[in-house]
């Protein structure tokens, strides 16, 4: 193979990287409504967190991944763990756990690109530029219209769920904001793979003394429940997060979080594949704006 077309068989696999992170993360949402029913939130977490490292830790012993280089890393890798594993999936498992609608999970944390942009320019001097800011209000404004079709205008905010599952996915969208800054101020000179299981590690201490503490620790080892798990575990938690990692390292912090834009459109379409959910007009409009939001935000010129 020439080198020309190594260079686009290369460009081709960097240009799928976004693609295939969203197709992945948004099933994140499906995978908690299906496990959810057999195991309480963060007895659920902390079981898929020690398979994952059951299978991480080997693999990186096997490629010969050298791990953090001091232990200021390795510190600055654990918090970003904290942020984007423990508080991230805690808060959207709890809040759903609680009663919290999916979509209305996905909206919220969904606000996660502009929370991002706003703080990128402060904490990492990065510069939104006008079309960026253009396509996050784009994208802002199609996941209303996706989600928005799908609730009932005249019910409560609060019907179904209290202020506790509020307040978790609020955590959630906090956690994952902060990490995905502190991770690309922070741990620049992270081993992809090795720092990964060091995330999981730190993450896995605080879910399962959540555990301990908060729940029962029972689980229904149904079909549903195991095929669930074997889905996070490999897809999510594995692929997806390198996936994720990897992104970081590449692009501006504003940009990469673009990205989670398209998860609520793309998990209501998982939706509606997977348990015939409608997809209104407004919805499939909302979806196009969002594509439309993302393209702009990830191709702005941001600069430091």
């Amino acid at each position: 193979m020439t080198s020309s077309a190594n260079s686009r068989l290369d460009t081709a696999l960097l240009a799928s990287m976004p693609v295939l992170f969203v197709a992945l993360w948004s099933t994140g949402f499906i995978g908690a409504k299906f496990g959810l029913p057999h195991a309480e939130p963060f007895t659920f977490l902390f079981v898929r967190f020690v398979l994952t490292l059951a299978l991480l830790i080997p693999l990186v012993k096997l490629m010969g991944s050298g791990w953090p280089t001091s232990w200021r890393l390795w510190g600055h890798i654990a918090v970003s763990g904290l942020l984007v594993h423990a508080a991230y999936l805690g808060g959207v498992f709890y809040g759903i756990y609680l009663g919290m609608p999916a979509g209305l999970t996905a909206l919220l944390v969904g606000l996660q690109p502009l929370l991002t942009a706003t703080l990128a320019g402060p904490l990492l001097g990065e510069r939104i530029t006008a079309i960026q800011w253009l396509g996050l209000a784009l994208g802002l404004a199609g996941i209303a219209m996706v989600l928005g079709s799908k609730l009932d205008p005249g019910a409560a905010l609060f019907q179904g769920f209290g202020f506790a599952a509020l307040a978790c996915v609020l955590v959630a969208l906090t956690g994952i904001t902060l990490g995905t800054l502190y991770q690309k101020r922070f741990c620049t000179g992270m081993p992809l793979l090795s720092g990964t299981v060091v995330q999981y590690l730190s993450a896995s201490a605080v879910l399962g003394l959540g555990a301990l503490l908060l729940e029962e620790r029972h689980i229904e080892w149904a079909p549903t429940f195991v095929l669930t798990l074997g889905w996070l575990v490999l897809v999510l938690s594995i692929a997806a997060i390198l996936l994720l990692m990897a992104l970081i390292r590449r692009g501006e912090a504003s940009r990469v979080a673009s990205l989670f834009y398209l998860v609520p459109p793309v998990t209501a379409l998982q939706a509606w594949l997977l348990f015939d959910e409608h997809l209104p007009l407004m919805a499939l409009v909302g979806m196009a704006i969002t594509i439309v939001g993302v393209v702009l935000a990830a191709r702005g010129q941001a600069r430091r």
